[in-house]
């Protein structure tokens, strides 16, 4: 069990790393495109930003894909695959017909889509943050 668990580590890293070209290219291009900076000074830009986030950007996200989306009982090793596995699928489907998505929604949905196929739309809680965490679900969950 815990090979397992440290392979969806490096699943994780893998996400980690796709997440990182497929977004810093949407989150540069118009700066490119507009030729405000170069393509090396932009790539430094969103590497500089991307980086100080780690240190200001909170853990607000985490705290409600944790607490909020799915029974806590159901989310196991296999659940958090997968959602990195359908995540890492719908980057990659994204990124090779250059269809503009940000990548945050595709684990969001994955672990949704992973929980219900695993115990139905029980798996499913609903947070106490009332409709608007709701539609973010349930937008996330059929978006994909």
């Amino acid at each position: 069990m815990v090979w397992y668990v440290i392979a969806i580590i490096g699943v994780a890293f893998i996400f980690d790393f796709i997440n990182g070209f497929h977004d810093s290219a949407n989150s540069i291009a118009t700066i490119v495109g507009t030729r405000v900076l170069s393509p090396l000074a932009a790539v430094m830009w969103a590497a500089f930003f991307n980086f100080a986030a780690l240190f200001t950007g909170g853990v607000a996200v985490a705290k409600a894909v944790r607490g909020g989306m799915i029974e806590q009982s159901i989310a196991d090793p296999n659940v958090i695959l997968g959602a990195l596995l359908g995540a890492i699928i719908w980057n990659a489907i994204t990124w090779y017909y250059g269809v503009p998505s940000s990548s945050l929604p595709a684990p969001i949905g994955g672990h949704a889509r992973t929980a219900m196929a695993r115990d139905g739309t029980a798996a499913l809680t609903w947070a106490p943050q009332g409709a608007q965490q709701r539609a973010r679900t349930v937008s996330a969950t059929r978006a994909r």
